[in-house]
């Protein structure tokens, strides 16, 4: 059986992580044929390592003609690669999740997959249980909402930082709103927020909170769907973004098995 083809947009460490769980025996169903990235020198040292080609751009990686291109670089590069890769007949998984919390882009890429049979599977990322929030989200009028708890350090360079809290000895909530609100300050940041909202009731029916916590770190995400005699609640901590690139591993591997979790 021949095997799938596989490229990779992003060769920083997120894109280090599929392609090195591609070389350790993880996606053994697939060719590795190409990466692109912003680096080129990364982009080249990590296309040597795996022995596959080094892309400069998108089209360079749509041209090598992938079943799949696993995204792990940015917001941007997901609004200019998936409306192209899908129309050239090349499904896509999504990492960089924030690009959907546009709402028209989001209604395109949809129309776009349908019109040319590919297919767009979003990562979880640093969170998971999309299951179960879809399934009660499906059952009723659902209220959705997502707290996130951070450490002050991780806010800096962010419109929500301010110097006190950096010696403040009691949490601070620095953001309430919306998902779309909240990608739009943190377009970085708060891809969690916007893969719950679309696993739920959308990014401007979801409920987002932050909290600056002293001393914290890494991200904690507590995830609710509701509605009357039914409440999901998933809640994920992780040190490491290293988990994110793992949930595009779980994806890929998942649409090859036999069973599908």
């Amino acid at each position: 059986m021949s095997r799938l083809k596989l490229g990779i947009l992003g060769s920083g460490y997120l894109g280090g992580i599929i392609a090195d769980a591609w070389k350790n025996g993880y996606l053994d169903e697939y060719e590795l044929v190409g990466i692109a990235g912003r680096s080129e020198e990364k982009t080249k040292s990590l296309a040597e390592k795996t022995g596959c080609r080094p892309c400069a751009d998108v089209d360079e990686l749509l041209a090598l003609k992938p079943d799949y291109i696993a995204e792990a670089a940015s917001v941007a590069a997901v609004k200019g690669m998936a409306v192209k890769a899908l129309c050239a007949g090349t499904s896509i998984i999504v990492l960089s999740i924030g690009a959907f919390a546009d709402a028209d882009f989001y209604e395109e890429v949809k129309r776009t997959a349908l019109e040319h049979g590919t297919k767009v599977h979003i990562a979880s990322g640093a969170v998971g249980g999309f299951d179960v929030l879809r399934t009660v989200s499906l059952m009723g009028d659902a209220v959705s909402g997502i707290e996130t708890r951070k450490g002050p350090k991780s806010l800096k360079n962010t419109p929500l930082f301010e110097d006190h809290l950096m010696t403040d000895t009691e949490g601070t909530e620095v953001f309430a709103g919306n998902a779309k609100e909240a990608i739009a300050l943190l377009p970085t940041k708060v891809n969690v927020a916007v893969a719950a909202s679309l696993a739920t009731t959308g990014p401007e029916h979801t409920k987002v909170n932050i909290h600056s916590i002293p001393g914290f770190v890494g991200d904690d995400h507590k995830i609710t769907a509701e509605i009357k005699g039914v409440k999901a609640v998933v809640d994920i901590y992780s040190d490491t973004s290293a988990i994110a690139g793992w949930s595009v591993v779980a994806v890929l591997r998942n649409l090859v098995s036999p069973i599908v979790f």
